[in-house]
């Protein structure tokens, strides 16, 4: 495989990989080309939130193409159309062959959640001292145990198992409420806005060997000892009253996806309804809990 390389202001990142595509490349990627440096721009997005850019002020473009001579047409023929004009190629280079499922899988190791509870790929055996384990592989849909913030609802989880009916809202890979199941939860109800999300719970539920319910947020209704949403901090302000809706008297309310300094913002969205504080601290992230 050959790798063509190209630089372009932030503008025209959309009609050069639309480009890219169409000239039969193999992959194209986007990356920032002053990652490292001063200049560098975080690019993320919250729901409820305009969209992120497509790229970066000067973005670097990265296309695999299956031989040289297609690299080499493709840089050739993009160098003559309008929309390349303040763009440049960088160059054309062989990269070398490698067993990319190895390389990758390589990447993703066992996470601790505590000394006895571990998230372990299916590639992995569990560590000697994993009482408890799930098993899940990177996927489409968040929540792999490898941010902080799925670490610290899965440590509520385990320092607090006494919990029967459980409602994971926005739950991705299901992790959470694959946890909750684990650690004796009898009644479990996942849910998301993606489908995908919400069939990747199931089947991460089932090779798991737990039984939960899995759909869309319709789902949720009624009561729960304990109600989990690792999500953002704006969702989470305007589902405060949906939420603590959903936890029953005297049951857990577990927030995830607050940045530290959202602490004050999230406080008072919930103070009608509950009275938050944080729990858990990692990587300037934290997790909020309430009692009601």
């Amino acid at each position: 495989m050959f790798e063509l390389r190209l630089m372009c202001p932030e503008d025209r990142v959309e009609s050069l990989s639309d480009a890219l595509d169409a000239l039969d490349a193999l992959s194209v990627s986007v990356e920032d080309a002053d990652a490292q440096t001063d200049a560098e721009q975080a690019l993320f997005g919250e729901p409820g939130m305009p969209p992120p850019k497509e790229g970066w002020q000067r973005s670097r473009v990265i296309a695999l193409f299956a031989d040289e001579t297609l690299a080499t047409e493709a840089a050739q023929l993009l160098q003559a159309q309008d929309f390349f004009d303040g763009c440049q190629v960088l160059g054309i280079a062989a990269v070398a062959d490698q067993d990319w499922v190895r390389l990758t899988q390589s990447q993703f190791a066992p996470v601790e959640i505590t000394p006895e509870f571990w998230i372990v790929p299916t590639w992995h055996e569990p560590p000697e001292q994993a009482k408890q384990v799930i098993r899940l592989d990177p996927g489409l849909a968040f929540g792999t145990g490898t941010h902080p913030t799925t670490r610290m609802c899965l440590r509520w989880i385990a320092h607090h198992p006494a919990q029967t009916r459980v409602l994971d809202y926005g739950c991705g890979s299901g992790i959470l409420a694959i946890g909750a199941a684990k650690f004796g939860a009898k009644d479990v109800v996942a849910v998301d806005i993606d489908d995908a999300a919400v069939q990747s719970t199931r089947l991460n539920a089932e090779a798991n060997g737990v039984h939960l319910q899995a759909g869309l947020p319709e789902m949720a209704v009624g009561a729960h000892d304990l109600v989990l949403a690792n999500i953002l901090a704006t969702p989470l302000k305007v589902l405060a009253p949906l939420l603590c809706a959903h936890v029953q008297p005297g049951g857990k309310l577990v927030l995830a996806g607050i940045l530290e300094r959202q602490e004050d913002e999230l406080k008072a969205a919930y103070a009608p309804y509950c009275k938050l504080s944080v729990a858990d601290r990692e990587d300037g992230w934290i997790l909020m809990t309430a009692a009601l």
